[in-house]
């Protein structure tokens, strides 16, 4: 099957040359071709879905956050897996799924759901935003459009680091959450909204890279200032953190003091912001 980015060009939904510049950034920021290409600015992802349904004739479905789904359809792909490849089980029928997803080319991803429900999938396009609202809704119990509440999330697979964070953060006042992996903490970060989040680089099932890239995808949480937590503590390393997005970086092993020092920086830019 073709790839995404030949298909686009194909259509003359973006040119060659655009391509290849998505595709190097692609490389470096190892995102999907489609997020790449909305971040250029080339395409939106309402833009891209009527684009690639108009083209290939798929189905699209909007507006599904209204709608209910029962607990049996929901329990066929599970909250883990809904959350990092966005894709959100709409209607079954037969031996069929109907499953809304951003890439209806994304080959991988398909096969993975037709594995773990045992149905023949039938991709309907929709947008990033719209699933991930539906997965917080319906998996998380969220209710969309939730005040953020007065919390510091915390995630990192070390017991003892994520321990001692807490702690240091608790004695200053601060309402701590700790998850201790990246999944985990997307769950938390959806359904709490804290008002900052520590991430390690390094963690299982999803990496803070990864982590914040979902963070910043979700218009729930995307305003979240993320702090990276990492034992690779070079110049190079705090630059690459920073280019990428997180508000901050600090370094391992884990000082307290830096640690409360840092939140409350953060904390104090951030108001200023808003103000």
């Amino acid at each position: 099957m073709k790839h995404l980015g030949d298909i686009l060009v194909e259509a003359e939904i973006i040119s060659r040359k655009t391509l290849e510049r998505a595709l190097e950034r692609q490389k470096m920021d190892k995102k999907r071709l489609g997020t790449v290409l909305e971040e250029m600015g080339v395409i939106t992802e309402e833009e891209l879905a009527e684009a690639l349904a108009k083209q290939f004739n798929f189905k699209t479905i909007k507006n599904f956050i209204h709608h209910s789904f029962p607990q049996e359809l929901l329990d066929l792909v599970p909250s883990d897996f809904a959350m990092k490849k966005l894709a959100f089980p709409l209607k079954m029928k037969d031996n069929m799924l109907a499953v809304a997803i951003t890439d209806p080319f994304d080959v991988e991803t398909i096969e993975m759901l037709s594995r773990i429900t045992g149905y023949q999938i039938i991709p309907v396009i929709s947008t990033r935003r719209e699933i991930l609202d539906a997965i917080s809704k319906n998996y998380l119990k969220s209710p969309i459009g939730a005040d953020e509440c007065d919390s510091i999330l915390v995630v990192e697979d070390s017991v003892t680091v994520a321990t001692v964070i807490q702690v240091a953060l608790s004695k200053e006042g601060f309402n701590v959450l700790v998850a201790h992996d990246g999944v985990e903490g997307l769950k938390l970060a959806i359904s709490d909204r804290p008002r900052l989040i520590i991430t390690d680089s390094v963690m299982p099932r999803m990496d803070g890279y990864g982590l914040l890239r979902a963070i910043k995808a979700n218009p729930m949480t995307s305003d979240i200032p993320v702090i990276m937590l990492t034992s690779k503590a070079s110049s190079e390393d705090e630059q690459k953190a920073l280019e990428f997005g997180f508000i901050d970086f600090i370094p391992k092993p884990v000082q307290p003091m830096r640690v409360i020092s840092r939140v409350k920086h953060v904390l104090g830019i951030v108001k200023r912001y808003k103000l």
